[in-house]
């Protein structure tokens, strides 16, 4: 391979990577907006806490102080700011909803590979978890397992909310599987002799992805009103500058809700909440059509 060539291969790389997916998304508003929306709360998640002091003791001098210059978003009952508790807490708030739809994304992929690979009293035992995961609503579920289980961290949390979350996706990857194992290339696959490890691999799951992709994103949205809730009722009070417990301890103890000048403490996690999920919203839009190359026409 001469300079030339292997210059080119680069550039086409990088524009096949890197500058026409960005462009793809760019050229929808909202999509970009979401964009630019996930990116401010990842840079508030990651970098965020180090820039931003959190001093979590009491001052009941400054309690309930409205914005100002230093606070932004004023202080809680306790004197302590508000802003920093947002900023902090983001890291929670997505490392819950990352590692929740990692697992149900795990979860879901496994079992609906599985049944429509298998097919038989497999695919239909399946089918009947798959089912029986479905016709039960997820939350009233989420409720029964954070109070059982002991959630100390964002990885027991994850598992959680992962636990019968699952099952739209499952029966989405198993209708694909289905319907893709009948392709003409897998069959050439098959009679190549190439093993099912080469099947799964190599020709079904790229096909999968890009919808198991757009669902990632789907699932973090529903994961952070969740994981949210149940800090809200307090079944899993893990870490006090959640979102979820901020607005627990602002509504349920506190009574900030009662106090106009208190409305800033009340109204910054839920406003913070709002954005991202529009942005997860917003983002998953033009990501469709990323993934999607016949919604591009």
């Amino acid at each position: 391979m001469t300079a030339t060539t292997f210059s080119a291969e680069i550039r086409h790389f990088l524009y096949r990577s890197i500058y026409e997916p960005f462009r793809i998304v760019t050229r929808d508003k909202k999509a970009f907006a979401g964009l630019i929306i996930l990116l401010i709360f990842l840079l508030m998640a990651t970098i965020g806490p180090e820039i931003v002091p959190l001093d979590m003791r009491s001052n009941f001098a400054e309690r309930f102080k409205p914005p100002s210059r230093e606070h932004p978003l004023g202080t809680d009952y306790g004197g302590r700011d508000v802003l920093a508790m947002i900023v902090h807490g983001s890291r929670d708030v997505l490392s819950v909803a990352f590692l929740a739809a990692l697992f149900t994304s795990l979860i879901a992929v496994t079992i609906g590979m599985i049944a429509g690979l298998e097919g038989g009293i497999v695919d239909v035992a399946l089918s009947l978890a798959i089912n029986a995961v479905l016709s039960i609503p997820s939350f009233p579920v989420m409720l029964i397992l954070g109070s059982v289980f002991k959630v100390t961290n964002a990885l027991t949390f994850g598992i959680v909310l992962s636990i019968w979350s699952w099952g739209s996706l499952a029966r989405a990857v198993r209708s694909q599987v289905l319907s893709l194992k009948e392709r003409e290339f897998i069959e050439a696959a098959r009679t190549l002799g190439l093993g099912t490890f080469h099947v799964v691999f190599r020709e079904l799951l790229p096909n999968v992805m890009p919808y198991v992709a757009i669902n990632f994103v789907d699932t973090m949205r529903g994961a952070i009103g969740s994981s949210v809730g149940l800090m809200f009722l307090g079944l899993v009070p893990f870490s006090a500058t959640n979102w979820g417990m901020m607005l627990n301890f602002a509504v349920r103890q506190a009574g900030a809700i009662y106090l106009p000048y208190a409305m800033s403490y009340v109204l910054s996690p839920m406003i913070a909440i709002m954005l991202l999920e529009l942005g997860g919203v917003f983002f998953a839009h033009g990501l469709d059509e990323l993934l999607n190359p016949r919604l591009r026409t």
